[in-house]
């Protein structure tokens, strides 16, 4: 195992980096939001190799992760704001109070207790802090994407028991909401529609994200998992029309849907 001081080691690192004295011109340059979207980049790669069970490549996704805390860490003790310390300091005493029932007294039956004390306990934080809001869908961040935020949405509301009771009118939802876009696109052109289809499309999503929460599937898993199926099988097409002596673009819709139906029927004969 290594040193525990390595941490420092990345510290020291990253002070170095951000020196005004010598210091890299690149790292000298961000700040807040120009590094934010890498950090939202390091978390979804931290995610990729969770879903390909690559451990070798987990432990390299999570350090470029670290480093994003360190970086924001960093340009904040540089503004005497805080410091990595307290970065670490806060997510302790965090942790402490949000699990009463192992640092603490509180008695829980099972995960849902746990769930349940937890937003309590967010609550009252809320309120410590002096925020009013009181809905039930206070504190959802409107930095998260989309498709999470969707999620939590219905799953807070869900507590209140605004909730389908079973995925079966959440598909009569979907089939209704599928129905309104496709009399959206019939209405006229296109571009002369498009706030309507994004509200309609958007309707869609929606009720997708829904249906996953019923289906217990996490929505940005089941993408992730279509996008790399398309990928693969879009790859092993382009495969198949070189060995051919040919391209994708070369081929009319027919002859590469005909290449896709080969496709997932060797894949197919390979599962089995």
């Amino acid at each position: 195992m290594s040193g525990r001081n390595d941490i420092q080691m990345l510290l020291n690192i990253m002070a170095r980096l951000r020196d005004p004295d010598g210091g890299c011109p690149w790292d000298l340059q961000q700040d807040f939001a120009s590094i934010a979207p890498y950090t939202v980049e390091e978390a979804y790669e931290v995610a990729d190799a969770i879903d390909r069970n690559d451990l070798d490549d987990l432990k390299d996704e999570l350090g470029d992760l670290l480093l994003q805390v360190v970086f924001h860490a960093q340009m904040a003790s540089e503004q005497g704001a805080f410091d990595f310390g307290d970065v670490v300091a806060s997510i302790s005493d965090k942790m402490v109070r949000r699990h009463p029932h192992i640092f603490a007294d509180d008695r829980v039956d099972g995960a849902g207790d746990v769930s349940a004390n937890w937003e309590q306990i967010k609550r009252a934080e809320r309120a410590a802090r002096g925020e009013t809001d009181d809905s039930a869908l206070a504190g959802i961040s409107r930095g998260l994407p989309e498709w999470q935020r969707a999620t939590k949405l219905q799953s807070r509301a869900a507590r209140t028991g605004f909730d389908w009771p079973d995925p079966v009118p959440v598909l009569d939802k979907l089939r209704e909401e599928v129905d309104e876009v496709q009399a959206e696109f019939a209405a006229g052109p296109v571009d002369a529609n498009q706030a309507r289809l994004q509200e309609e499309i958007g309707d869609v999503l929606f009720v997708c994200a829904n249906l996953a929460r019923h289906a217990r599937v996490d929505v940005g898993t089941a993408l992730r998992q279509a996008n790399l199926k398309f990928e693969r099988r879009f790859r092993a097409m382009e495969a198949h029309a070189r060995a051919r002596g040919g391209a994708m673009q070369d081929l009319d819709l027919a002859q590469q849907e005909a290449l896709w139906r080969q496709v997932k029927d060797e894949e197919k004969g390979a599962a089995r």
